[in-house]
C-alpha cells in the first residue's frame, strides 16, 4: 500500500511488487486478494493491468487496514472464547490489560491515513531508493 501511495501513477503488478520487495508473489497475489475484498485497492488482469489505490491514500485509514488484514486478535489463547483451555482464565487478570493495550494500539492506527506515512519528503526519496529495481 505504501509503494502504491508512493508511486500512485506507476504501474504496478504483483510481480513487480514482489521483486521490489524482495517477498513471495504467492505470498503478495493472497494479501492483494485480501486489500480488493477490504476495497483498499483495484485490480485490472491482462496486458497494462496491476494493482492501484481504490481511494486516495489520505481516505485509507491504517487502523481499518489493519482491522481487515488480520485475521484475529488473539494476543492470547483467552481472547477466543471457542478455542480457550486456559485453567486459570476465570480468575486471571492478565484478560483486561491486554484487552486495553489492544484497544489502545488501534486507536493509534485509528489516527493515520496511508498519507501519514509516506508524505515526508526525505522518507519518500529513501524508500524509493531501497525500492529501486
Amino acid at each position: 500500500l505504501m509503494l502504491l501511495a508512493l508511486e500512485p501513477d506507476e504501474p504496478h503488478t504483483v510481480e513487480s511488487v514482489s521483486r521490489r520487495y524482495d517477498i513471495s508473489r504467492n505470498h503478495l497475489n493472497k494479501v492483494a486478494q485480501t486489500l480488493v475484498q477490504a476495497g483498499f485497492i483495484d485490480s485490472q488482469r491482462g496486458r497494462g493491468g496491476g494493482v492501484r489505490l481504490a481511494r486516495p491514500a489520505e481516505a485509507l485509514n491504517l487502523g481499518r487496514i489493519v482491522r481487515a488484514t488480520e485475521d484475529n486478535f488473539h494476543i492470547v489463547e483467552c481472547f477466543c472464547r471457542e478455542t480457550n483451555t486456559c485453567v486459570v482464565a476465570p480468575a486471571c487478570g492478565l484478560r483486561d490489560p491486554l484487552d486495553e493495550a489492544l484497544a489502545a494500539f488501534l486507536a493509534v492506527l485509528d489516527r493515520y491515513s496511508l498519507s501519514d506515512l509516506i508524505k515526508n519528503p526525505a522518507t519518500s526519496r529513501r524508500m524509493r531508493r531501497l525500492l529501486a529495481v
